[in-house]
């Protein structure tokens, strides 16, 4: 549960406030707050451009089911297909403007409005199933981030 406070402060603008935000630690539920919060005042778009080798496509956020680096290449699973680019997996994350995205492993970050299960793994991990039979694994790591994003 994430708890807010207000301090007036008048040496700091009202155009550009001041937001800190106090945690034991920096966990990836944390970052993706701070990101949250840095990009806020961003324009808001319901699609990305996604570079790929030969044309730039802009894909609509509410159809991106996953987002899978292996090596130098990213994965992006959409409703409608899968796109291809070179992108790291980091600044994928922070151009998306929808608090809805959340990173399950060190490889992956999916879209929760796609989330359809969760099912156990070895080891501690969890298999998610998502749309259009999509899955994808959960490593132990980013299981309690995922939960607390659930609301479990």
């Amino acid at each position: 549960m994430v708890k807010s406070q207000f301090e007036e402060d008048s040496q700091i603008s009202t155009d550009t406030p001041l937001v800190l935000v106090k945690a034991a630690e920096k966990t990836p539920a944390i970052q993706h707050l701070l990101d949250y919060i840095d990009n806020y005042q961003m324009v808001s778009s319901n699609a990305i451009p996604i570079k790929s080798m030969d044309k730039i496509v802009m894909l609509k956020l509410d159809d991106i089911v996953l987002a899978d680096v292996n090596q130098t290449t990213l994965k992006i699973y959409t409703l409608t297909g899968v796109f291809t680019t070179t992108e790291t997996l980091v600044h994928f994350s922070n151009r998306l403007s929808k608090t809805n995205f959340i990173q399950i492993s060190k490889h992956a970050l999916i879209n929760l409005d796609h989330l359809e299960s969760l099912s156990d793994s070895f080891s501690g991990n969890m298999m998610a199933k998502l749309s259009n039979n999509i899955k994808s694994s959960v490593s132990r790591k980013y299981v309690k981030d995922l939960m607390t994003q659930l609301g479990i």
